[in-house]
């Protein structure tokens, strides 16, 4: 079957492919998308897609893939990732949400407590309605990501 996305590697796209393997350890899948286009390479050794998935232990899919996207979109896209375009999951928690859980952290413990614990803000945000439900790693994230920014801006 005639291939229907054909690579074709500059002198410097090859060193660059072949700089990233040598770097990158086994494992990485941009070294894996950087072999994959030197053997798919139609003026090099123009390898197969079921011969290259063979070596590289992959699916002759991702091979198909990393073809496509070389020739559709370039040969930086080809290396990288692909940018996720939706989370996978939603955030819990935005701007709104995140400033009332800060402001709740900030204000007075509940009586019968010295300070705010985790649990005890996860338990209380949720007493107050401000999410559904929400864990106390959740609540932790939160306050680590506000109070790195507070620091930066304090030193900086």
């Amino acid at each position: 079957m005639r291939k229907k996305y054909i690579v074709r590697l500059s002198e410097e796209e090859r060193k660059t492919c072949a700089e990233a393997v040598r770097k990158l350890s086994g494992g990485s899948e941009k070294a894996r998308r950087a072999r994959i286009l030197l053997k798919a390479d139609a003026d090099g050794p123009g390898w197969t897609d079921e011969r290259i998935a063979e070596a590289f232990d992959c699916r002759r899919q991702t091979v198909e893939n990393v073809r496509k996207r070389f020739v559709l979109e370039g040969f930086e896209a080809a290396l990288e990732r692909k940018k996720q375009a939706v989370p996978s999951v939603p955030k819990l928690l935005d701007g709104e949400r995140e400033a009332r859980v800060i402001a709740l952290r900030l204000g007075s413990p509940p009586p019968g407590y010295a300070d705010w614990s985790l649990r005890l803000l996860a338990k209380r945000v949720v007493e107050l309605g401000i999410v559904e439900s929400i864990s106390h790693e959740t609540v932790r994230r939160t306050l680590k990501k506000t109070a790195s920014r507070g620091a930066r801006s304090r030193t900086g």
